[in-house]
């Protein structure tokens, strides 16, 4: 990947956030920049990087792709708000359902309906109205490696398989964390001072819940994912896992409500241990906690019948679906 990995052991997080600083003001100088947040511990180091080392020269947005869960943009623009950060919501929900329509190809969900809206369509009209030349985000270690070894294509992934961005959307990418994994970015966060509930937060897909749709992404389907996302993380906040999810099925299975046939949606639920992404072991859940999420999953979304829970390591399996 040409890239060399700063891992947890060889990190020194306040060197690496003085260093980083220094490198962000060399390579945006007296222009505005724009940072790309989405409240993971990924964009979240890298927009306060970019507000440590360029003030309000910096524009932090949080781009409402209508994908992500239950009253996230107002949360997490009250989080960057307590630490002095101001964040705009850009309403883009009509842009991509428009580019994920009829798509049900993971690649092409991903590159179609997620990468050329970001890139080509959203933030590129940003870097017009602003006069930005330079987007910072957070691409870590992991997000190129894997789209550069062929596993799939992360959405934030460019130079690492031969794609310039000044060239391909006309501004410049900065990618202040992509030599480190998930752990020594969380030391980055917390040597930040970011809060808990940014430095310690579950991973998230850059795709949000299209990454937890299989087969076609439709406003519908992603309010039944969002509610079963509610769901499981509240009951699996405290298990201690790395990261844990609902995804919602192609497939229409038979079901019985009040003895009579309920043809509904399938709801899957993963929940993982792992360190950095790379591999993972599914969490030995106790069989109540199971019997539970399928009770609320079942009950308090409507349409779905069904409930299974993965059982699959990674490799052969991936944490995410899509």
């Amino acid at each position: 990947m040409g890239i060399e990995e700063i891992t947890p052991e060889a990190l020194d997080a306040a060197e690496f956030v003085a260093e980083q600083v220094e490198a962000i003001k060399e390579a945006v100088g007296d222009q505005i920049a724009i940072s790309a947040l989405s409240g993971g511990v990924d964009s979240s180091v890298v927009t306060m990087l970019g507000h440590k080392a360029l003030g309000e020269q910096l524009k932090s947005y949080f781009i409402q792709n209508g994908l992500m869960r239950e009253d996230e943009p107002e949360q997490v623009v009250g989080w960057f708000a307590d630490l002095g950060v101001e964040v705009e919501i850009v309403d883009a929900q009509g842009k991509f359902f428009a580019a994920l329509k009829g798509i049900t190809d993971p690649e092409e969900k991903r590159e179609k309906g997620i990468t050329q809206v970001f890139y080509r369509d959203v933030f590129a009209e940003l870097v017009r109205q602003s006069g930005a030349r330079v987007l910072l985000q957070g691409t870590n270690y992991t997000d190129g490696e894997e789209t550069a070894a062929g596993v799939k294509r992360q959405h934030n992934v460019f130079e690492q398989i031969g794609i310039d961005p000044e060239e391909a959307f006309g501004y410049k990418v900065l990618e202040p964390i992509v030599q480190l994994r998930k752990p020594a970015v969380r030391a980055v966060a917390r040597a930040l001072g970011l809060p808990k509930e940014i430095s310690e937060r579950p991973p998230f897909p850059g795709p949000a819940l299209c990454a937890r749709v299989i087969g076609e992404v439709t406003p519908e389907r992603v309010a039944t994912v969002r509610k079963a996302t509610r769901i499981v993380e509240e009951e699996l906040k405290h298990s201690g896992a790395f990261q844990y999810m609902a995804i919602l099925h192609d497939d229409m299975v038979t079901g019985i409500r009040n003895g009579e046939r309920d043809f509904g949606q399938q709801i899957e639920v993963r929940c993982w241990e792992s360190t950095d992404a790379v591999s993972g072991t599914p969490t030995n859940l106790p069989f109540e906690k199971l019997t539970r999420l399928a009770e609320r999953i079942t009950t308090e979304v409507p349409g779905v019948v069904s409930v299974t829970y993965n059982i699959t390591p990674k490799p052969p399996s991936c944490i995410e679906a899509v």
